[in-house]
C-alpha cells in the first residue's frame, strides 16, 4: 500500500473519467516464438491488456542508444540467442552491409517477438536526421513508440523534431531514459527537461541508483524499501491527481494508493494521452528492457479487429531478385490472403497477392494470411507504391511529415557511358525512397536528387557503387527554392493545331497566403468543358507547376479556370493535359514570380561569454531573432534563418562555444527572398511556352523527359 505522497486539494482538469479501455480480441493467427521469452521480474503487478498484436516503433536522436535498446528488447522477446552489437555489425535490425559496416540506421526494419502473450512487431528506426523519411513512414504503421532519450546528453535537436512527429500523430508514447550507468548521467535534470521543454505530463516508474557507474540498477517507484522511490513516486501521483478524480478523491478519503489502482488509472491517461510513462535504463547491460516491455503491453492497446473491409496501407518498398517488388504492409482494418485480389485505393488498380511472408530472426518465413493489426511483406503488387492505401481508407491514418528535404544535387556518373545504368539504378532507389524526388532530365542529359544532408549523400554515393557497381560523384548542393506570382494574371492556351485537337483554357493565377500550397477551382460550367476534361486539368495542376519561370516550384497560388471550350468532335482525351501547362506557364510570365527561400525556426543555448559572437553571426546569416533570455551563465535564444545561410552552423557554434552550445532547428515555412539574394535557374526538359516543342513532345514525337505529361 502506497499512501506516502503529496497532492494538492485543487480538483482535477476533467469531470468525467475517461472510459475504461475496452479488451481486445486476439488476432486471427498468431505464432510463438522459436526461443522461449526469458524470465523478467515485472514491476506492474495489474493486469496487462488483452494478449494481441502491437507495433512498436523505436525512436531516438543518433547515439543515444536505440538499435542497443531494440536488440536486448529481441534478446528478452525470444527472438534472438544473444543480443546483437552494434560496434561489431551483428545488430538484427541493420540488414544493408553499408548499416553494419558503419554501424549507423539507413533504413527502418522491423522484427517480431513474444513478451506475455502479446506479439509485437518492433520498428527500428534511422536515429540520423538526413533517413527522416524513413521515420515518416514508419510512423503511419505504428500504435505506439518508444523514445530513447540519452541521460547525459537530454534532449537534442532531433529529439524535438520526433516527438512534434508523434505528437501530430498521436501516437502513444513511452520515453526510455537510457545509458544511465555513464558518467554524467542526470535522470531528474532529463525529466524536467521532458515537463519543462515538450511541455508533457511525466510519469516515471522506474529510477536508476548508482547513477553514472557500471553498477547502476534500476528501481520501481512502488518500491517501498527505497527511500528515493518517494520523489519520483510523487512526481506521477502529482501529475495523474491533477488530471484524473479517482485518484484525487482516493486521496481525500485517505484510501489507499497501491500499485495495482493506480496503474488501473494511469493507463487511461496514456490512453488519452494526457500522460506519458518514463522509465530508465542501461541497455548496453540489459537493464530496465523488461520493465520497458511490460510497460508496452500494460499501456499500448493492441489494435481491435473489427472484421470490416480492407483498410491497409503500403509503408516500405524493397526490390528483390528473385521475387520482385516486395510491398511492406500494414493492415488497420480486414485480412489479406495469398491469391487474394486487392484494390489498391491509390492508384485505383487492382492486383493479385502472390506471397506473404513474415520477417523473425532476421529471415522472412512463409504465411499464409495478414490478420488486422499485423504488419507483412507481400509479392504480386507490382504497381504497389509507397503511401499507398489498399482496400479503402476508412480505418488508415494521415500521415505526418517529419522533415523535408531542403538540397537538390546533381548526380554525375563517373564514367558517361554508364549514364543510363546510373538512371535506372536510381529509378529503383527513389522507388524505395520516394523523397530522392529523382529528375531524369534527357534533354540535358542530367540526374538530380533531393537531399537532407552530407551524410545521406555519402550513403547514396556508397550504394550506387557497392549494390549496383556504379561510381558517381555530386555537383554543388543547391538549396531547394520555390516561386509565387508576383501579381494576378490570366493565362490562356488555346490548343487546336495539328488536329486532331482542341483544348481552350483560360486561367486566373493570385497569389495565396504564406503556406497555403496550391489552390484550383473552376468556375466553368460542363457545358462548356465537359466533366472529363475538366477531370484532366485538376489532375494535371500539381504537376504543371513542378517548374515556374526561375525554375522551381510554385507554391501559394490560387488557380481558377475561368473559361474555355472542348469540341464534340475534335477533343480528345488528354488534350487539355497538353493545353493546361502552356496556359499556366502564360499566366506566370504576365505575373512574373517572387522567389521563395526556406527558413528554419532556431533556439540557440550557450555560455553568455560568447553571446556577443553569436549575434554577429545571426546578424551575418540574416537571422531575426528576440531579446536573449538567461539562465545562471547560460543564455537561450529563439529566432528564424534562412536555410541557405544556416546548414552548417552547428559546426560553427559547436567551435565557438567548445562542444557546449545546442543548436535546434526546425523548418519554419518559405518566405520572399530579399532583393539580390536567392537562385533562379534555367528550365529543365521541354518548357510549355516553347510551344511546339511542347506538344511534339507531349504527343510522343519529341521525348525529352522520360516522365511524360
Amino acid at each position: 500500500m502506497l499512501t506516502k505522497v503529496k497532492l494538492s486539494a485543487k480538483p482535477a482538469a476533467c469531470d468525467l473519467l475517461p472510459a475504461p479501455i475496452a479488451p481486445h480480441p486476439a488476432p486471427c493467427t498468431l505464432h510463438p516464438a522459436p526461443f522461449a521469452p526469458r524470465p523478467a521480474f515485472s514491476i506492474f503487478a495489474a493486469q496487462m491488456t488483452t494478449p494481441g498484436i502491437i507495433n512498436l516503433g523505436i525512436l531516438s536522436h543518433v547515439d543515444a542508444g536505440k538499435t542497443t535498446t531494440s536488440e536486448h528488447i529481441f534478446f528478452l522477446g525470444g527472438t534472438v540467442a544473444a543480443a546483437g552489437d552494434v560496434n561489431k555489425g551483428t545488430t538484427l535490425t541493420d540488414h544493408l552491409e553499408i548499416e553494419r559496416r558503419r554501424g549507423v540506421s539507413v533504413r527502418a526494419a522491423y522484427d517480431r517477438l513474444l513478451w506475455k502473450g502479446h506479439h509485437i512487431n518492433l520498428i527500428d528506426t534511422p536515429g540520423h536526421a538526413d533517413f527522416s523519411a524513413e521515420v515518416e513512414r514508419a510512423l503511419q504503421s505504428l500504435d505506439g513508440a518508444i523514445l530513447v532519450i540519452s541521460a547525459v546528453e537530454g534532449l537534442q535537436a532531433h529529439t524535438y523534431t520526433l516527438w512534434h512527429a508523434l505528437n501530430s500523430r498521436d501516437i502513444p508514447v513511452i520515453f526510455f531514459i537510457n545509458k544511465t550507468d555513464r558518467a554524467g548521467a542526470d535522470y531528474r535534470k532529463v525529466l524536467q527537461q521532458l515537463q519543462s521543454e515538450l511541455g508533457i505530463a511525466a510519469a516515471p516508474l522506474t529510477f536508476p541508483i548508482s547513477e553514472g557507474e557500471d553498477a547502476a540498477v534500476m528501481k520501481s517507484i512502488f518500491d517501498e524499501n527505497e527511500p528515493s522511490a518517494d520523489d519520483f513516486r510523487n512526481l506521477t501521483l502529482e501529475n495523474l491527481a491533477d488530471r484524473d478524480n479517482g485518484i484525487l478523491e482516493a486521496y481525500l478519503e485517505g484510501k489507499p494508493l497501491d500499485e495495482s489502482f493506480v496503474l488501473d488509472h494511469l493507463q487511461r491517461q496514456v490512453a488519452a494521452r494526457t500522460l506519458f510513462p518514463v522509465l530508465a535504463g542501461a541497455a548496453k547491460w540489459g537493464r530496465g528492457i523488461a520493465e520497458l516491455l511490460d510497460a508496452v503491453v500494460r499501456f499500448i492497446p493492441p489494435t481491435t479487429d473489427t472484421a470490416a473491409t480492407l483498410s491497409a496501407i503500403v509503408f516500405k518498398i524493397e526490390n528483390d531478385s528473385a521475387l520482385g517488388l516486395l510491398a511492406h504492409v500494414r493492415l488497420f482494418d480486414g485480412s489479406l490472403g495469398v491469391r487474394d485480389k486487392v484494390w489498391n485505393h491509390t492508384r485505383q488498380l487492382e492486383e493479385k497477392v502472390a506471397q506473404i511472408k513474415k520477417r523473425f530472426n532476421g529471415r522472412l518465413t512463409v504465411e499464409t494470411t495478414l490478420c488486422c493489426g499485423d504488419i507483412g511483406i507481400v509479392s504480386g503488387l507490382s504497381q504497389a507504391r509507397i503511401g499507398d492505401i489498399l482496400g479503402d481508407n476508412h480505418a488508415v491514418p494521415p500521415t505526418a511529415q517529419v522533415m523535408q528535404p531542403l538540397l537538390t544535387v546533381q548526380v554525375l556518373p563517373a564514367d558517361p557511358v554508364q549514364f543510363v545504368a546510373n538512371a535506372t539504378a536510381l529509378t529503383q532507389l527513389n522507388n524505395e525512397d520516394p523523397r530522392l524526388a529523382l529528375q531524369w532530365h534527357k534533354k540535358e542529359n542530367e540526374l538530380h536528387v533531393q537531399l537532407m544532408g552530407k551524410i545521406q549523400m555519402e550513403i547514396l554515393m556508397e550504394t550506387l557503387l557497392r549494390q549496383y557497381g556504379l561510381q558517381v560523384h555530386f555537383g554543388a548542393p543547391s538549396i531547394i527554392y520555390k516561386e509565387t506570382p508576383a501579381t494576378s494574371a490570366y493565362g490562356f492556351a488555346n490548343y487546336t493545331m495539328p488536329k486532331p485537337c482542341w483544348a481552350v483554357v483560360k486561367f486566373l493565377v493570385e497569389p495565396d497566403a504564406a503556406g497555403s500550397g496550391i489552390t484550383y477551382s473552376s468556375t466553368v460550367s460542363v457545358d462548356k468543358i465537359r466533366q472529363k476534361y475538366q477531370n484532366e486539368i485538376a489532375g494535371i495542376i500539381d504537376k504543371s507547376l513542378e517548374q515556374g519561370i526561375r525554375g522551381w516550384k510554385v507554391t501559394d497560388v490560387k488557380i481558377t479556370l475561368v473559361d474555355g471550350e472542348d469540341h464534340e468532335m475534335h477533343s480528345r482525351p488528354g488534350d487539355f493535359i497538353i493545353a493546361t501547362p502552356m496556359a499556366l506557364m502564360d499566366a506566370l510570365t504576365r505575373s512574373d514570380t517572387i522567389l521563395l527561400e526556406p527558413v528554419f525556426d532556431f533556439t540557440i543555448t550557450a555560455a553568455e561569454a560568447i553571446l556577443g559572437k553569436v549575434a554577429a553571426d545571426l546578424h551575418q546569416m540574416r537571422a531575426t531573432f528576440s531579446t536573449p533570455s538567461f539562465s545562471g551563465e547560460n543564455f537561450t535564444l529563439h529566432g528564424t534563418v534562412p536555410a541557405a545561410t544556416s546548414t552548417d552552423y552547428a559546426a560553427r557554434l559547436a567551435l565557438l562555444s567548445g562542444g557546449m552550445g545546442q543548436l535546434r532547428l526546425s523548418l519554419w515555412g518559405y518566405q520572399p527572398c530579399p532583393p539580390g539574394e536567392g537562385v533562379s535557374r534555367s528550365y529543365k526538359g521541354v518548357n510549355p511556352l516553347d510551344r511546339s516543342q511542347w506538344i511534339l513532345h507531349a504527343r510522343g514525337a519529341f521525348k525529352a523527359d522520360d516522365k511524360r505529361m
